[in-house]
């Protein structure tokens, strides 16, 4: 079996993700609703702790969309500051300018 690489297995916990969304927010919603009786409660977290633990937004890793490094991400740009210091000096990028680097 071959062994798959941090961006493949993140692109496998960004459809998980996906896939069990509206599942989640659904126990979420149950779980934290006060009005509701604290067995009903209970059980909806219990049902949440059953779902894969991939399935959290949170377990996604930001990685630069041209390379795949997950360090120095810049959010707005979705990539990484290797690749926006490349591209921007190659002029690809609009409304950049190169002031000292």
């Amino acid at each position: 079996m071959a062994k798959k690489s941090a961006v493949n297995r993140n692109e496998a916990v960004k459809a998980l993700v996906k896939k069990f969304a509206e599942k989640r927010a659904a126990l979420k919603a149950i779980a934290n609703n006060e009005s509701l009786p604290l067995e009903e409660r209970f059980e909806a977290r219990l049902k949440l702790a059953k779902l894969p633990r991939n399935s959290a937004a949170i377990r996604i890793r930001n990685r630069c969309e041209v390379t795949g490094r997950p360090r120095a991400y810049y959010r707005k740009l979705k990539m990484s500051r290797i690749a926006l210091r490349e591209l921007g000096s190659q002029g690809q990028i609009p409304g950049l300018v190169k002031s000292s680097w």
